[in-house]
């Protein structure tokens, strides 16, 4: 009597189920890869321009702007040989202004807007996926994050989620 070598089909067809269960359960976790880097590209702009902030509400406080006129706003010298704009001692809502105080790179982010509120974007990103950075509306106050997802009530996502992107 011979030994039996190998699987028989059976047994393959068993394996190739287990598999086929395992990767539909699996794949999921894997498919949203894009729109999570997406986010937290994002998330790491929102801190750079946070950090940003720090250093201008500094470098204003040490000049003496930090309240500006009576409507908050003054400039800065921060060493980029531009003068920055500030409300409030924070960087105004200004496209410029934030790439200015960030000195982000417009090849990479699509940054628009004034007058208080500014959007940024990563290029060739979806719609959705995006925050807007609005500029200190009050003397003591912070300018805020928002992305244009609503919370459900009347106010904003501080995020977009990785669906969004």
């Amino acid at each position: 009597m011979q030994k039996q070598q190998g699987f028989t089909l059976i047994e393959l067809v068993v394996v190739i189920i287990i598999l086929g269960i395992l990767a539909v359960t699996a794949a999921p976790k894997f498919i949203n890869l894009q729109g999570d880097a997406r986010v937290s590209t994002l998330q790491g702009a929102k801190t750079a321009i946070q950090s940003a902030n720090s250093l201008v509400y500094s470098k204003a406080a040490l000049a003496g702007a930090e309240k500006g006129d009576d409507d908050g706003e003054a400039t800065v010298d921060i060493g980029t040989g531009t003068l920055l704009n500030i409300v409030y001692g924070y960087t105004a809502g200004d496209a410029g202004d934030v790439i200015n105080a960030v000195d982000m790179s417009t090849d990479d982010w699509d940054i628009t807007g004034t007058g208080g509120t500014v959007k940024i974007q990563q290029k060739d990103a979806p719609t959705n996926c995006y925050i807007e950075y609005t500029e200190a509306q009050t003397e003591g106050g912070l300018p805020t994050f928002a992305s244009g997802i609503s919370d459900g009530g009347t106010g904003f996502l501080p995020m977009p989620a990785a669906s969004d992107c």
